[in-house]
């Protein structure tokens, strides 16, 4: 499994561990990653696919041996595919954050 392989396969890894993480008034104290860390986490993620995307791309362009068409479109779609889910999740914090301060109090 190539590099872009495994930082696209640990987003959604991430992504879950922020959902199954105890709130905040249950369990302060408990060792572990904050949401910020994870966060960080995932983005870096996304961004080493896309650097290894543009690397496969440059090393196909360029007649590099042993680079592929094939190897340069999977890591390209693997970046995309990243890039969409993080997209995704700030559409949902957006959304989750306007619900709140539309709340009346």
């Amino acid at each position: 499994m190539n590099i872009a392989a495994t930082a696209t396969a640990a987003l959604p890894n991430s992504l879950s561990s922020i959902a199954s993480a105890p709130s905040p008034g249950s369990a302060a104290d408990a060792p572990g990653p904050n949401f910020a860390a994870m966060v960080d986490s995932a983005l870096r993620g996304v961004s080493s696919a896309q650097q290894n995307a543009a690397m496969a791309e440059q090393n196909f362009a360029t007649g590099v041996p042993g680079a592929s068409l094939g190897q340069a479109v999977v890591s390209s779609d693997r970046a995309e595919i990243a890039w969409n889910a993080v997209v995704a999740v700030r559409n949902e914090a957006v959304s989750a954050y306007s619900s709140v301060m539309n709340m009346q109090f």
